[in-house]
């Protein structure tokens, strides 16, 4: 059993930044990727930014230059900076990882969402 556990979402103006984090905890043998998606009232989930295990990113072309993923290996975390925020990136945003549990099977986990809010 895998869990994802995000924090960091809430209240921004406009221009301002936030940062989220997800950490994994449970029993698994690897994680592949890990990232945040994001789905707005009435949209379909997407894709913010990703990484992978090999330190690969990718990122959606609406959130270059102002988001920037990373990790902690170590503390299995992931983080998401989000700057010069704008009211279009009011979502909840969601924690993602691909990992291989113990039973060797490949498992997409997500976590339970956080709130990002951009308004004034």
């Amino acid at each position: 059993q895998v869990q994802l556990v995000e924090t960091g979402g809430g209240l921004v103006q406009p221009g301002g930044s936030l940062r989220l984090s997800c950490a994994a905890s449970g029993s698994f043998l690897s994680i592949y990727h890990m990232g945040w998606y994001r789905q707005a009232p009435g949209k379909q989930r997407e894709l913010v930014a990703r990484t992978s295990s090999s330190g690969v990113t990718n990122y959606a072309d609406s959130v270059k230059g102002r988001f920037t993923i990373s990790k902690d290996t170590a503390k299995i975390t992931v983080y998401l900076q989000m700057n010069s925020l704008k009211p279009e990136d009011t979502a909840d945003y969601y924690c993602n990882a691909q990992v291989q549990s113990i039973q060797n099977s490949l498992l997409e986990v997500w976590g339970q969402g956080t709130l990002v809010t951009v308004s004034s």
